[in-house]
């Protein structure tokens, strides 16, 4: 009988269930909460390795195009395509999405963080910081790289949470998901009409020897860059928080020692990766991991945060090491689809740590740990809320 990954005490804490898988062996049959049968992978040598083996593939070889707006939305950008359209397509956006637009992010970034550290409630009064802070930044930053409009942000956040919500939002995600596409659209031709500096008009105008993003390439990619571009930081965020609050000592070290936040952030990622498992893939053919072979044209899901785990690739992997001296954490996956806005959750983070840690150095957990719940499914992982008390601001 696989094992039910739909199991609420599973995502609670999956710690304990990967360390076992993992002793068992580097692959293992799950059932999903769809019902869906599925192999995973759990250990760090073998999920590196898958992800990087196009035996794996995105589309498991199956040339055959979604036919709606709808689906062409979700499937056209280069998350979800093999070589050689996932080349041509990360090309086209790296044209846009450079380092130095991310890096002239910085002093807008920096704005942001302390405008909403600004609005913190006085007087110690518990608040949500996911909702407050976690949230707020790099949909905020996302958005205005993007060039979309502050009063749809709201709405966005909206659509975003259930697509994203897993079996429990099935019934809404078809409206959710025809809402976004059609704002995108109508997002792309007021961009079309009137070209700006963002992102979005940039995507529109990259040519590489001639070529350039389709219509229905450039709603997929404007699609994954809004949920992929805030869904993840919001988690790094709120998960690191969550980490150094719940032991003290580990917040009050990274008070007194900002110079660890860049360890401290690749550590938050590696220990509650934001992404829990990569995105399917599908054998294209037969493949043997360990002692058991995958058979061809069956689901496969890579185990970041439980190759994170791995302890024959980190010493002591189940602490928490805010100066780990070798993280190759696999958070941002690995080979040609390893995550394209990794600088831009580092710097967002990076400023978010440190503005929270010299601002609110009396920051504390209002909630036990117990009572905190994290967001269901496999693809993301997150808390819903975490409530915090601001305690005097420096």
């Amino acid at each position: 009988m696989p094992d039910n990954l739909a199991d609420p005490a599973f995502h609670a804490n999956p710690h304990p269930a990967y360390a076992s898988w993992r002793r068992e062996g580097p692959t293992r049959k799950v059932r999903l909460a769809s019902g869906l049968e599925a192999w995973l992978i759990t250990r760090y040598d073998e999920a590196r390795q898958a992800l990087t083996d196009p035996r794996f593939s995105k589309n498991g070889g199956d040339d055959n195009h979604p036919s709606s707006a709808i689906d062409r939305a979700l499937s056209r950008h280069m998350l979800a395509v093999d070589p050689p359209d996932h080349t041509r397509l990360r090309r086209l956006v790296s044209a846009a999405f450079t380092a130095r637009r991310i890096e002239a992010m910085r002093p807008r970034i920096e704005a942001i963080t302390a405008e909403l550290l600004d609005a913190f409630p006085s007087g110690g009064a518990p608040f949500d910081l996911i909702d407050a802070f976690a949230f707020p930044l790099p949909i905020q930053v996302i958005c205005e790289l993007l060039g979309i409009p502050a009063d749809d942000r709201d709405a966005f956040r909206a659509w975003s949470n259930i697509i994203v919500g897993g079996v429990a939002y099935r019934d809404q995600f078809p409206g959710a998901a025809a809402a976004m596409v059609g704002y995108i659209q109508g997002l792309l031709a007021a961009r079309r009409a009137e070209p700006g500096d963002d992102l979005l008009s940039g995507l529109i105008q990259v040519r590489d020897s001639g070529d350039s993003l389709t219509e229905d390439e450039l709603v997929s990619m404007v699609f994954l860059l809004l949920i992929a571009g805030h869904e993840t930081t919001v988690n790094l965020i709120g998960n690191g928080v969550y980490l150094l609050l719940s032991r003290r000592e580990r917040w009050e070290r990274l008070c007194a020692e900002p110079a660890l936040i860049p360890a401290a952030i690749e550590e938050f990622l590696r220990y509650e990766s934001p992404v829990e498992t990569a995105t399917f893939r599908i054998t294209s053919e037969p493949v043997t991991i360990g002692d058991r072979t995958i058979p061809a044209h069956a689901p496969v899901l890579i185990g970041l945060l439980s190759a994170n785990h791995d302890e024959a690739r980190f010493p002591d992997a189940a602490e928490v090491v805010l100066d780990r001296p070798q993280n190759p954490h696999l958070a941002f996956g690995h080979g040609i689809h390893y995550c394209l806005g990794a600088p831009l959750a580092r710097l967002e983070a990076q400023i978010a740590f440190t503005g929270l840690t010299s601002r609110y150095p009396g920051l504390a957990l209002a909630a036990a740990e117990s009572d905190l719940a994290w967001r269901p499914g496999l693809l993301l992982r997150g808390l819903f809320t975490l409530p915090v008390t601001p305690g005097q601001p420096a």
